[in-house]
């Protein structure tokens, strides 16, 4: 009943073509910014700055550069993980040998580092498409860190390979606090965001989803397979990059090539999967979904495990809270394998049409 756009009448094509036409919807979007920048940072511990939302808000973008790729343009891989290490290993090098280079610049520089790197293992895309591109963009997983490992110009040629990022200072405002660190984090995901949801309306954006549908169409109709699939790997890697420049400057403190494996990667791919495939929310409720729930698993084992007295070791626990974890996955794509995007959607239609039958 509150959700129904009844009376709002649109005058142009401005208005027909916005990014939230419904005015509830820009209500709640509105009521969402409010509570991230202001409520949040007032009311969370440190502890939930730090260790849950600002890695809950880089793994939202990782997974929306992902699902730009994957999503979007119909091109799989599994090298996300290692697209993150060049940001963060290109942003670490330019405020090292730059003098005065201000961060910000840096991140950018470090998401363009990493577009070029995707861009190079983009290529075999004009060849070759489906599993066969997921293994070929598993080469970069493996190649990259042992590359940043083995030559010791990228991490300053530090005896571990471990690297501490620079402090964070933005016009003489350093970023040393769980709360500024996690404002800053939040200001960039919203505007790359706001970026993303743009240029998949785009024609850009158009030109991916016609090459994921498909390809021999697409070419026949005038697109220009080349550079659309480039585009796709160049765009999602920038995320990706900037995202890593994140983690390891916002959230680990430290650049370090482990740090960012191939577990990483399939991780941010089962964000995808589990948030929606081609949906910028989906990203955001993926990673809220792979990054909270373990969290929440854990907390309601411990309490079970004292309340009715299991007498669970703390392998048990872990185990189980394994095990509850992967069978959520499942009992998810099951249910809506489009995801939880899918979901939300639904519920979305069915406020508009609710209290009638449908």
């Amino acid at each position: 009943m509150f959700y129904r756009e009844a009376g709002q009448f649109k005058t142009s094509y401005a208005a027909d073509q916005a990014l939230l036409p419904i005015r509830q919807d820009r209500y709640g979007m509105f009521i969402l910014l409010a509570i991230a920048f202001v409520g949040l940072p007032l009311l969370a511990s440190d502890y939930w700055l730090t260790a849950i939302l600002i890695p809950f808000l880089v793994f939202s973008l990782a997974a929306l550069g992902l699902n730009i790729l994957t999503g979007y343009a119909g091109q799989l891989s599994l090298g996300t993980a290692a697209f993150m290490a060049v940001g963060a290993v290109a942003t670490y090098n330019f405020e090292l040998r730059v003098p005065g280079m201000p961060v910000l610049i840096s991140f950018i520089l470090g998401g363009l580092s990493a577009a070029a790197v995707g861009v190079l293992f983009g290529l075999p895309s004009l060849r070759i498409k489906g599993f066969y591109l997921a293994v070929a963009t598993l080469a970069a997983q493996f190649f990259i860190p042992w590359l940043i490992t083995k030559v010791g110009w990228f991490s300053n040629y530090s005896a571990s390979g471990v690297i501490t990022a620079q402090p964070i200072e933005i016009l003489g405002m350093p970023f040393d606090t769980p709360m500024r660190k996690y404002l800053l984090v939040l200001a960039i995901v919203v505007v790359l965001a706001l970026l993303a949801k743009n240029l998949v309306r785009s024609r850009i954006g158009r030109a991916w989803m016609a090459v994921r549908d498909m390809d021999v169409a697409a070419e026949v109709i005038g697109i220009r397979i080349l550079r659309t699939k480039l585009t796709a790997f160049a765009v999602s890697s920038f995320y990706c990059g900037v995202a890593g420049a994140l983690y390891a400057y916002a959230y680990l403190g430290s650049v370090e090539p482990d740090g960012f494996n191939l577990d990483l990667s399939f991780r941010i791919l089962f964000m995808v999967i589990v948030g929606g495939v081609g949906s910028i929310m989906g990203s955001f409720l993926g990673a809220a979904f792979i990054t909270l729930m373990p969290i929440f698993l854990e907390v309601a084992l411990t309490e079970a495990n004292t309340a009715f007295n299991l007498n669970l070791g703390p392998g048990v626990t872990s185990m189980s809270q394994l095990l509850v974890f992967g069978g959520l996955i499942i009992f998810f794509l099951i249910v809506e394998p489009h995801g939880l995007a899918r979901l939300w959607q639904i519920a979305k239609e069915k406020l508009r049409l609710w209290p009638f039958p449908h």
